[in-house]
């Protein structure tokens, strides 16, 4: 009898998903850094909050400096803005971004364009693109990323305020590819693109979403590796 043969191979395990229907601002308070995550995100506008623009301002920075905490300072936050008008003036959610994220000592490692609209398209004041950008308070940005620097493809988008399938699978992929993530947090997560894209993408996945039905979708929602 040979002693050294070895076992059968078991199973592959699959990748969890952790869905909390709560409100992200004081959950993320209480939970603190997340070990092995990366952030990957869209926080809600104006209109999804029913607050007035100057407390939403105020509600929007403090959302992003939580965002950038809740992850160790060797990872990052990745964020999906998209700019709004409001009051007859445009505000740029980026810029946001970058202020908040630079106030909470992170720095900005690359800043992509998620094309909404095929380009040269008029939108009719509408935004026709979507900021991606990166952010850590240690991590260096390689000098080489495998990221267009404009995103003409987003992908399938599974809800009318969602990415699309393949503009998250890129921020996944370098989540888990250059920052070592092995958990996919989204904190606004609403019917669970990023939490699908990252278990495809065989990451573990971590959201909360304050609407019981929208969490509820979190919990199921799939999507094919085909579609990324």
């Amino acid at each position: 009898m040979n002693d050294n043969t070895s076992p059968l191979p078991g199973p592959i395990p699959t990748a969890h998903r952790e869905v909390h229907c709560a409100d992200a601002i004081p959950w993320m308070k209480e939970r603190g850094v997340i070990a092995g995550a990366c952030a990957v995100t869209s926080l809600p506008d104006v209109s999804e909050l029913s607050l007035a623009l100057p407390r939403w301002r105020t509600w929007f920075l403090e959302a992003v400096r939580l965002v950038v905490e809740s992850v160790s300072p060797e990872s990052a936050a990745l964020f999906f803005q998209s700019d709004i008008k409001r009051e007859g003036r445009w505000i740029d959610k980026g810029a946001l971004v970058i202020r908040a994220a630079e106030d909470a000592g992170a720095r900005v490692l690359f800043h992509k364009i998620v094309c909404r609209r095929p380009p040269g398209t008029l939108t009719m004041g509408r935004p026709g693109f979507t900021h991606l950008i990166a952010v850590s308070r240690t991590m260096q940005c390689p000098d080489v990323l495998p990221i267009p620097d404009i995103i003409t493809d987003a992908g399938r988008q599974l809800w009318v305020r969602a990415m699309g399938v393949r503009a998250a699978a890129h921020a996944i992929r370098f989540a888990r590819d250059q920052a070592g993530a092995t958990t996919i947090f989204d904190p606004f997560c609403g019917v669970g693109t990023v939490l699908a894209v990252a278990n495809a993408l065989g990451l573990d996945a971590l959201g909360v979403e304050k609407a019981k039905k929208r969490s509820e979708q979190a919990r199921l929602l799939t999507v094919k590796t085909s579609d990324l």
